[in-house]
């Protein structure tokens, strides 16, 4: 057995949930199963599943070997594709990351769109705010929304955006509206929490106001209907309050004071070859999300 086959049968056993399931899957025995998964294990020096009579379980080396083998043997069938012509059709499993927020309004149907147009391709689509290990995860390609610092990712610039401050005519009516940033230090705040927003605000210059929440919540859209509701100013992501700066149920705040914009870009592994159903995605999609005015100079 050579060393990529003994990693797909590990993977077998990884997706099958037990060595018996990699059995059926395979059309080897139990047996035989149990006992190259301990030659591997034997091997590597190291444990990579916890057994229990009702479910298989990776340990911390067995999830770090299972991101890795997908990787590995995803680029060798990538390879053979390559290899073969470029009239390849794309297939296979296209695995992505994207913000919550933006993923579900925006990226979600352009993949549903690709899915229609590549038939041979099935998607798997996270929708995280938190920054995904493309590697350790075996993600294909994520929509990320911030500079980026990681030279081990390669980016294709999709638009930009800016963090803004908002409220609602309702709130400015009655509480009037903040002329600079130290101004919010006497304003009710709503404030969205979660890796990339604290309660610390930045402005342009260097400068930085610690506001207090009246109101604190982690998911955006609660957030902005808070503000909505006239609970208080909010410091959001441009895209995100498109449509209510549109129909003035929102006003923009601050506006002289604003940070440069941020760069919204998909990232890829730069050491993993490009397979067919990536370059293809990308080429789907870039234009399709370029051509939002949500993510033109705001």
């Amino acid at each position: 057995m050579d060393r990529l086959d003994e990693l797909a049968l590990f993977l077998t056993i990884v997706d099958a949930g037990s060595l018996a399931g990699a059995a059926r899957r395979t059309g080897r025995s139990p047996p035989v199963v149990t006992r190259r998964l301990g030659k591997l294990e034997h091997r590597l020096g190291v444990r990579l599943l916890e057994r229990n009579t009702r479910r298989l379980t990776l340990t911390d080396a067995g999830r770090r070997l299972a991101a890795h083998a997908r990787t590995l043997i995803a680029d060798f069938d990538n390879a053979m594709l390559d290899a073969a012509g470029e009239g390849v059709a794309p297939r296979g499993r296209l695995r992505i990351s994207a913000p919550l927020m933006f993923g579900r309004r925006h990226v979600a149907p352009v993949v549903m769109d690709y899915l229609s147009a590549y038939p041979d391709v099935s998607a798997e689509l996270s929708l995280t705010d938190g920054t995904v290990d493309l590697i350790e995860e075996g993600v294909d390609a994520a929509l990320r929304i911030a500079h980026l610092d990681d030279t081990s990712l390669v980016a294709r610039r999709i638009g930009e955006v800016r963090r803004i401050f908002v409220a609602s005519p309702r709130y400015l009516e009655r509480r009037g509206a903040p002329q600079r940033p130290a101004d919010l230090v006497g304003h009710d705040i709503v404030l969205f929490v979660n890796q990339a927003n604290s309660a610390d605000w930045r402005f342009s210059g260097g400068e930085t106001v610690h506001v207090t929440a009246r109101f604190q919540v982690n998911r955006a859209e609660a957030a902005i209907a808070a503000a909505l509701a006239g609970h208080g100013v909010l410091s959001v992501l441009s895209y995100q309050v498109a449509a209510e700066l549109a129909e003035g149920s929102l006003v923009r705040l601050l506006r002289d004071f604003e940070r440069p914009p941020i760069p919204v870009q998909f990232v890829m592994p730069t050491t993993r070859l490009m397979a067919p159903r990536v370059r293809a995605f990308l080429d789907f999609t870039l234009p399709r999300l370029s051509s939002l005015d949500v993510l033109k100079p705001a």
